[in-house]
């Protein structure tokens, strides 16, 4: 046997079935550990609530910030998309996949590193978020490292079909786990003392409103049905934060805040609700107080009084102790609902509320 001919057995050796495995199972691991953070990430940024991610903290704070999404995509979406095809085309034997997977592990890697930096820019850590990043830089590593690496033959079909399947098994594993998890909601201090004000077999409904608001207007329309069907099992508590762009919402918010003192609040409130705006003027407001048969001398007198005015700020203030920044904002018990609602998900909010009661 030549020295050309032993040289080329012995990387036959070192490359055989058991090297082409090794090498696999190296590209694999990283990617099997991202796709399980991904998956677990992906199954907090698409539930109302954390379910894997502790309440508060570092978390909850990259999950706030630019860098959760980009245009309107869920970055661990992304991020379990990237790592799958990673991962596929690992399994792929030949020098035109190990390029591939470089090339796919050098985007990874850059992606981690500038999601690494944008956390230390935010002062703020998410494990699973840099478990993932860490892992997309040992998955470049070890790419870098198998291409240069001699060709050996394939791994044989079983050990790709079990590779696959372990590809699916743990990005899937943490969606279905997930999917059947309730979500631990982060209650600010003046939620939960409104919880504690409520009866333990009632839902406590916070709504925070401006009468002027259309999303606001818009959410009521399809809200307030709901809570008459389940009056006797709500206790709704309406805060009001009327907006200053707003030119009849501190007027409204003056007359909301009226009937509830004179024992007409929900019925003022449905009214101002349902008014045109250019309508919610103290004219207005008196008029709509006067069909409802509330005194006129006492509604005038509760308007002019300053206390209402401090009641309304102490609502401005108690909105913003709640994490508040934008209407309508609605929390049903320890769940918050932020915008404009669809039916569907205030009946579903509203529903599972009902059944932990």
């Amino acid at each position: 046997m030549s020295v050309a001919d032993s040289s080329a057995h012995r990387s036959t050796d070192r490359t055989g079935p058991w090297g082409g495995v090794a090498a696999l199972a190296a590209s694999l691991a990283p990617v099997l550990v991202a796709l399980t953070t991904s998956a677990i990430l992906a199954v907090d940024y698409l539930r109302d609530g954390p379910v894997f991610c502790a309440e508060g903290g570092g978390c909850a704070e990259v999950r706030r910030s630019a860098v959760a999404g980009a245009m309107g995509v869920p970055l661990p979406l992304v991020g379990l998309a990237g790592f799958l095809a990673l991962g596929v085309v690992s399994l792929i034997p030949g020098r035109r996949a190990r390029g591939a997977q470089l090339g796919l592990s050098a985007i990874g890697a850059v992606a981690g590193i500038s999601l690494l930096f944008a956390q230390w820019r935010l002062g703020a850590w998410c494990i699973f978020c840099v478990t993932t990043d860490l892992s997309a830089l040992v998955a470049v590593s070890v790419a870098a490292w198998r291409l240069g690496q001699p060709e050996g033959p394939a791994v044989s079909r079983p050990i790709s079909i079990a590779a696959a399947f372990l590809l699916i098994g743990f990005a899937g594993a943490p969606i279905l786990i997930g999917a059947h998890k309730q979500p631990h909601y982060e209650t600010p201090a003046a939620i939960q003392a409104e919880i504690g004000q409520t009866p333990p077999s009632e839902v406590t409904v916070v709504d925070f409103v401006d009468f002027e608001c259309p999303f606001c207007r818009m959410t009521h329309a399809l809200f307030a049905p709901l809570l008459a069907a389940h009056r006797d099992q709500v206790r709704c508590v309406r805060r009001q934060v009327p907006l200053r762009s707003h030119p009849h919402a501190q007027d409204a918010a003056r007359a909301a805040c009226c009937g509830e003192t004179l024992g007409k609040g929900n019925e003022i409130a449905d009214a101002l609700f349902s008014a045109p705006v250019d309508e919610l003027t103290p004219q207005g407001c008196e008029k709509i107080a006067q069909s409802l048969g509330v005194p006129l001398d006492s509604y005038r007198a509760c308007v002019a009084d300053p206390k209402t005015d401090e009641r309304i700020e102490a609502d401005r203030a108690e909105f913003k102790a709640a994490g508040g920044y934008a209407l309508p904002t609605i929390w049903i018990d320890q769940r918050k609902l932020v915008g404009a609602q669809p039916a569907e998900a205030l009946a579903s909010a509203l529903d599972a509320a009902l059944a932990r009661h």
